[in-house]
Formats: C-alpha cells, sequence, structure tokens
C-alpha cells in the first residue's frame, strides 16, 4: 500500500534524516510502499536527498518551497491534492531560529522565525488536515523541541515560537480524535544541525545527530493505527546544554 508522506524542511538536518528513515523502511516492512514529498527551500539539497531515498527504493516527488510565503504554501498543499488527492503523513518540520540576547532581538528576526514556524506550521496544518478529516485516517507529527515547554536565555522568539506550535499541537489532539487521525509532538533537545552554525567538537560531543530523531519519528508512524505516539521527547544523555 503507498503511503503519501511530505516532510517540509526535508533538504537538512532532521528532516533529510526522517526522510532517509521512512526509505530505509521499505526494508524491513515488505508491505511498506513511501511516497516521498519532499520540500525545502533550496532545490539542490532537495534533488540530493531525492536520489538517495530513491537508492534505498522509495518513490520521491520534490516540491521547492518557503512556507513563510502564503503563495508557495498554497502551491504545495494544491500539488498534494492535484497529484495525490490524499495524504497519509505530514511531518511538521521546516524550522528556523535565531538566537542571541532578548535586547539585541529585532522585528525582522521576529518576522523571520514566527512567519515560518508559527504561520507557516499553521496553515500547512489547517489545508492538509482537512484532507485527513475526509479521509478519517493520517497522522500528523509536528517537530517542536524541548524549548516548547523549557525557556533559553537567548532564545525568546525561538522558545515563543515553539510554545505556541504546542498549542497547536494540543489543539489539533481535539480535531484529530474525532476523525481517526493520530497527532504526535516531538521535542529533541541538542541536535547537531546547520541552525547552530559551526559547532567545535567538544560541543558536538554533547548533542545528538539527526538520525537519532528520525528512527523514532517512523517508528511512531509503523504502530498499528488503533494506536498513538502521542509525544516523543529526546535529550542529549548528558541533558541540555548550558547556556553561558
Amino acid at each position: 500500500m503507498k503511503h503519501i508522506i511530505l516532510v517540509t524542511g526535508a533538504g537538512k538536518g532532521i528532516g533529510r534524516a526522517i526522510a532517509l528513515e521512512f526509505s530505509r523502511a521499505v526494508r524491513h516492512h515488505p508491505d511498506f510502499e513511501p511516497v516521498l514529498v519532499l520540500s525545502s527551500r533550496t532545490a539542490a539539497d532537495l534533488e540530493s536527498i531525492s536520489l538517495e531515498c530513491r537508492a534505498e527504493g522509495a518513490l520521491t516527488d520534490t516540491v521547492t518551497a518557503d512556507l513563510s510565503n502564503m503563495t508557495d504554501l498554497r502551491r504545495l498543499t494544491a500539488h498534494i491534492v492535484e497529484h495525490y488527492g490524499r495524504i497519509d503523513c505530514l511531518v511538521n518540520n521546516a524550522g528556523v531560529g535565531r538566537f542571541g540576547s532578548l535586547f539585541d532581538m529585532t522585528e525582522e528576526d521576529f518576522e523571520y522565525t514566527i512567519s515560518t514556524n508559527l504561520k507557516g506550521t499553521y496553515f500547512l496544518t489547517q489545508a492538509l488536515f482537512a484532507m485527513m478529516e475526509r479521509q478519517r485516517s493520517g497522522h500528523i507529527f509536528f517537530i517542536t523541541s524541548v524549548a516548547a515547554t523549557k525557556a533559553f536565555k537567548h532564545s525568546s522568539i525561538y522558545c515563543m515560537s515553539k510554545f505556541g506550535q504546542r498549542g497547536l499541537v494540543e489543539t489539533m489532539r481535539l480535531y484529530a480524535r474525532n476523525c481517526n487521525v493520530r497527532i504526535t509532538d516531538v521535542q529533541p533537545g541538542a541536535v547537531h544541525t546547520p541552525m547552530w552554525g559551526e559547532v567545535n567538537d567538544e560541543m558536538q560531543a554533547l548533542m545528538m545527530m539527526p538520525e537519532d530523531i528520525a528512527a523514532p519519528v517512523v517508528q511512531a508512524y509503523l504502530q498499528p493505527a488503533r494506536t498513538v505516539v502521542e509525544e516523543i521527547v529526546l535529550r542529549p544523555t548528558g541533558g541540555d546544554l548550558q547556556e553561558e
């Protein structure tokens, strides 16, 4: 059976790892036929991850889109409707962040973060949940963060956006339970991804890797439809990285 799976932010980091993990699941689940719709802002990244996923046996489709742009977002949702007419899994992974002192953050930093992490996530979920509601099936993952429940001093706007995403997660559960749709909130701690910029070897040794997040996501999706993993919290073994 084909599973139509949209992964946003699929070009790098956690999104890339999730796409690859879905592809590799084909080896162990012969009846699982993922069609991976991969979306990100950078076409070259999508081409690269698409080739890797196909090499693992998955079918892929790529859509370059910036989810902070409503025109791009509508084009992505229209692509799903027109090409597949259904959606089995949405992985809301696309996210951005800028970090620094509360007093150094600008309006541009605010708009940049909120337009993707909140506006983009909200309206993509709104559009694709409507399809799932009609189908009476589906699974939505929100890749939030431990910053959705814990504040970090140099992450004021990022934390604000992630606390907001958690509000959406909890609201979606109220709708989803009435139509057999599963909702999973994935809260990673520090993961070595491009969002962190340059990271020295000492700090990297304290962090998780994207594949550490990807495996539990795919395992949660492959649970029987009667079962939902509602929350996945993953932290480095040594705990959250401490801010100076």
